[in-house]
């Protein structure tokens, strides 16, 4: 583990039509639908982890940085580029493959997609560094644009209910209860998942 210090990390923050960027060299996409009407959604994890991986951080308007309240890594020599795709979940390879192609990025070692997964129970959280998309269209669309399913994936479960077909589940509200376990049990340890990968 690297040493700590006082110093900060900054992620500088865009906004383009098709995207978000955090402009760095590591890439980080976090997977979701656009839209206001989707922002609960259980299809939307990707775009909540993000929300709670960025609560501590303060936003410098003027710059259109993010900073960090907390204490951060010293010497750091490479950046983080994270992603939050505004092409819809089915298109996300879109986004990707561009930023891949334009940063010349190695989707193998610097890579980090974070999903929902309908085939894991609600709290379940997965870490693997390639395998198939599980019927999760976002990676699906990525493996297809990269010509690559070896980059590394966290995968939180959202469960499956019967009573609904997948279209309508995945895109069906979390709880008030349910979101309270996430943000209190499920994202802290995303996160830390996260950060062993950018250190890794």
């Amino acid at each position: 583990m690297a040493k700590k210090a006082n110093s900060r990390i900054t992620f500088l923050f865009y906004k383009t039509k098709k995207f978000y960027i955090l402009y760095c060299m590591k890439l980080i996409i976090w997977l979701g639908n656009p839209g206001k009407q989707y922002q609960n959604t259980r299809h939307n994890m990707g775009y909540m982890v993000l929300d709670t991986f960025f609560e501590n951080w303060k936003t410098d308007k003027k710059s259109k940085c993010l900073i960090s309240d907390q204490t951060t890594i010293e010497n750091t020599n490479w950046w983080i580029l994270g992603i939050k795709p505004e092409t819809f979940m089915n298109l996300s390879g879109d986004t990707v493959s561009a930023l891949v192609s334009f940063y010349k990025i190695d989707p193998k070692k610097d890579i980090l997609v974070i999903s929902d997964d309908i085939d894991m129970e609600f709290w379940k959280i997965r870490y693997r560094k390639e395998g198939s998309h599980g019927g999760q269209n976002g990676l699906r669309d990525i493996i297809a644009k990269l010509w690559t399913n070896e980059f590394a994936r966290i995968k939180v479960g959202i469960g499956r209910d019967d009573r609904y077909s997948v279209s309508d589940w995945v895109l069906s509200n979390i709880t008030p209860s349910e979101k309270n376990q996430l943000k209190k049990d499920i994202f802290p340890k995303v996160i830390e998942y996260i950060n062993a990968w950018i250190w890794d």
